[in-house]
């Protein structure tokens, strides 16, 4: 096994929650992923934390999988997938958490392969006025952005400080950037909504330095389809920064 096999080996764990298949070494975890968070403690939740239904023999508590509070089974009777936190099966949430993960299904079962399929841009590093035609993916272990062209770059995503998205219509600096912070609330960005994903800013730090780099992807006008998908991986990493900020917020 080489090196990086052995770092990105998993072993499959059995906790109170569930089955979960984790990274062998929690350096190599996924930096979208979550820790599973602890239980409210049975003592201190007599009724449940929804309806508040009292807790007997007949009205079991229950805890969710996604927050560890407690509820009776009328509240938390959903088995949602978790794959945030390494869950092999779906797991028991409430209606609150179970909302979000099924929102973040569509990150994992379809943006996660747009990522990883990677998209053409013409990349410049800092104040350059050269750019350079890349191709831009995840890897498959999710941790790091590979740029291939003439030059080559990995990026850890977990050094990433800030990614600005850039939209049709507007110049760099105005309404079309969106910060890192800002990324929770900025929900108009799709694949094919009224606004386009055009380009992106992206601040990170090599390892070992604590100068930031700057790179700015802007999509290639060649061809309309690869447009399309240009502006896909866009909506796509609009989204991992999302959820990457959530990781970090923990």
């Amino acid at each position: 096994m080489s090196g990086r096999e052995a770092r990105d080996a998993k072993t499959l764990v059995r906790s109170p929650s569930g089955l979960r298949m984790v990274p062998a070494q929690r350096a190599a975890r996924s930096p979208f992923g979550l820790d599973e968070p602890p239980w409210v403690p049975d003592k201190e939740c007599p009724r449940c934390m929804q309806c508040d239904t009292k807790f007997d023999f007949i009205t079991r508590k229950h805890h969710c999988r996604r927050c560890g509070k407690c509820f009776c089974d009328k509240c938390c009777s959903k088995k949602v997938p978790l794959p945030r936190m390494c869950f092999v099966d779906p797991v028991r949430q409430c209606a609150e958490c179970a909302l979000i993960s099924q929102k973040e299904t569509e990150f994992y079962d379809k943006q996660l392969k747009v990522l990883m399929n990677g998209a053409t841009f013409f990349v410049t590093r800092g104040t350059s006025e050269k750019s350079e035609m890349m191709v831009c993916r995840l890897s498959n272990n999710q941790r790091y952005l590979f740029l291939d062209g003439d030059s080559h770059y990995e990026i850890e995503i977990a050094q990433i400080s800030t990614v600005q998205i850039l939209t049709e219509g507007f110049t760099p600096g105005e309404k079309d950037i969106h910060t890192y912070t800002s990324l929770l609330e900025s929900q108009h960005i799709t694949e094919g909504g009224n606004t386009r994903a055009t380009g992106m800013i992206l601040q990170y730090k090599a390892p070992g330095s604590e100068e930031l780099i700057q790179l700015k992807f802007t999509a290639t006008e060649d061809f309309n389809s690869n447009k399309k998908l240009s502006a896909a991986w866009l909506a796509a990493m609009h989204k991992a920064a999302k959820l990457l900020y959530e990781s970090r917020d923990q």
